[in-house]
């Protein structure tokens, strides 16, 4: 008898974005009754990832809802990023690295067999911390991903003027669209990156402290861009600032390390998931607190 078909990623059709959104933060508080979730995006059980012997993120469970913004916060080398990737499997890009336990996406563990990773992170994209434009023309930088994709140029058009928009970034270029992108702004590089992302028509966007090397100014422009892109994807951040966790996030997981005293070594965990609200004002755990309180981290 022969095997049965692996799993795949079928096509999934989002539900209706949710609207409600007035920018307020903490944004729970205006969104929902604590402890409010929406449909599942993600469920994440048991989870953890290794690096070939070395564990950095253990028995990690936690739900991501659509159109909300989940924040992941906490002290470096808790495993933030490392789980972050682990939701399109980028780690699979990294030498030994493996992830044990569920990753569901719609249902489906993404990391099953048969399952096609690039066809995951065209669904999952990703922003990185540095702003990594290609060195090519800001309409190229756009257009790359439906090109690839076999999208034709009387369409992409269209897809490079409604994703430049949406990452607030249209009228700042549409009368460059031929010059080089290395020659913008840090911020605008960081939204250029946004709309490269976006350009694919992805559920979620994935954030690995996309704010950590812009200013102030640049940084505000991106957290009102989250909130606004949060209508139409789920979004998740990792990010050290505690107040921009508070002011843009529905969501936020508090992550710690567990200490190994022979090895020397330092595993993540995930210390407490909860309504954003709650988190910063009256955590369930000792360690979230003194965290968000500023007493260690």
């Amino acid at each position: 008898m022969s095997d049965p078909a692996p799993p795949s990623i079928g096509r999934i059709v989002p539900g209706p974005a949710d609207t409600r959104r007035n920018g307020t933060a903490p944004r729970s508080a205006s969104r929902r009754a604590p402890g409010g979730y929406g449909a599942a995006v993600f469920d994440i059980r048991d989870v953890n990832v290794y690096y070939g012997d070395f564990r950095a993120v253990k028995d990690v469970s936690f739900t991501v809802a659509r159109n909300e913004i989940t924040a992941l916060i906490g002290p470096s080398g808790c495993g933030k990023s490392t789980l972050l990737r682990s939701l399109n499997r980028m780690n699979d890009l990294v030498p030994g690295a493996r992830v044990d336990g569920v990753v569901s996406y719609r249902g489906k563990n993404i990391y099953a067999q048969g399952v096609d990773p690039v066809e995951v992170r065209r669904r999952v994209g990703m922003v990185f911390q540095k702003a990594n434009p290609f060195p090519k023309s800001i309409y190229d930088n756009v257009a790359y991903g439906p090109k690839i994709h076999g999208v034709a140029r009387s369409e992409r058009d269209g897809i490079v003027e409604d994703s430049l928009k949406k990452a607030a970034l249209w009228d700042e270029v549409k009368d460059k669209l031929k010059q080089s992108a290395l020659a913008l702004s840090g911020g605008q590089q960081q939204r250029l990156c946004i709309a490269r992302t976006i350009a694919l028509s992805p559920e979620v966007v994935l954030m690995d402290e996309p704010c950590s090397a812009l200013d102030p100014i640049a940084t505000a422009r991106i957290e009102e861009l989250m909130v606004d892109l949060a209508k139409q994807f789920t979004i998740v951040i990792v990010t050290h600032n505690m107040q921009q966790a508070a002011r843009v996030s529905d969501k936020t997981a508090f992550f710690s390390t567990e200490v190994n005293e022979v090895s020397d070594t330092r595993t993540g965990v995930l210390v407490e998931f909860d309504d954003t609200q709650r988190i910063f004002t009256t955590p369930s755990d000792e360690r979230t607190e003194n965290y968000v309180t500023g007493r260690f981290g």
